[in-house]
């Protein structure tokens, strides 16, 4: 009789099929990196734009003026009673053109002292600097304008020039604000050159002096 054979080794496997409808999960799709980094740049330029935006709507007050006014009345404010003492009485003031901009402010006034023929004048000029700083370029005007001694306890810098005898010129800086007072002989003739007047002679040797006074007495007056 003849029978099936029999497996040797003899361990039986049973193999289970298994059908489903769901398919199997996908593997995890890697990240693309430059989409990434794409989105960072849009966020930051947004915040940056916004920042600038921000930045600009905000007023810049500009530099300190110290106080300084303008318009400024110059002819009014200043006295300049320590020239008047020596040159003699004050006769006539003439006020010269007057800027107001933005950026700076300029007024400037002469003056006559004693006989108008034969006296002496004045002239004073008064700038506000509102925007730019004048520091850095002062002292090199003053020098080449050949003012050459500096004066102290006078604003922050100031140099004065001694004309000669017969006058003299101050500049002065204080912060923001920038005057120039000149000091000269005037001399008046008819039309065959002779002198008007009677000149009265004096020594303006120490004409800084009474000068320094007017100018400290005015930078006062202008930041009340």
């Amino acid at each position: 009789m003849i029978s099936e054979p029999e497996l040797v080794g003899g361990e039986e496997f049973d193999v289970h099929e298994v059908l489903s409808d769901v398919p199997p999960p996908r593997p995890p799709r890697a990240r693309r990196p430059w989409l990434w980094a794409l989105g960072g740049a849009v966020l930051a330029s947004a915040l940056w734009g916004g920042g600038l935006y921000a930045y600009a709507q905000k007023k810049d007050p500009g530099p300190d003026l110290g106080g300084y006014a303008s318009p400024a009345k110059l002819c009014e404010k200043a006295g300049l009673k320590a020239l008047g003492g020596i040159l003699g009485k004050r006769s006539e003031d003439g006020v010269g053109p007057e800027m107001d901009d933005p950026a700076v402010y300029q007024a400037s006034c002469s003056m006559t002292y004693g006989d108008q023929d034969a006296g002496y004048s004045a002239q004073l000029t008064y700038t506000l600097h509102k925007v730019t700083d004048p520091g850095p370029e002062f002292a090199a005007r003053a020098k080449y304008y050949d003012l050459a001694t500096p004066i102290g306890g006078l604003g922050e810098q100031a140099f004065f020039s001694d004309r000669g005898g017969d006058g003299g010129e101050l500049r002065v800086l204080d912060g923001q604000a920038e005057f120039e007072l000149q000091i000269y002989r005037q001399y008046s003739t008819d039309e065959q050159g002779n002198p008007l007047g009677e000149a009265k002679v004096v020594d303006l040797s120490g004409i800084d002096v009474p000068m320094t006074q007017d100018l400290l007495a005015l930078m006062e007056a202008l930041r009340k």
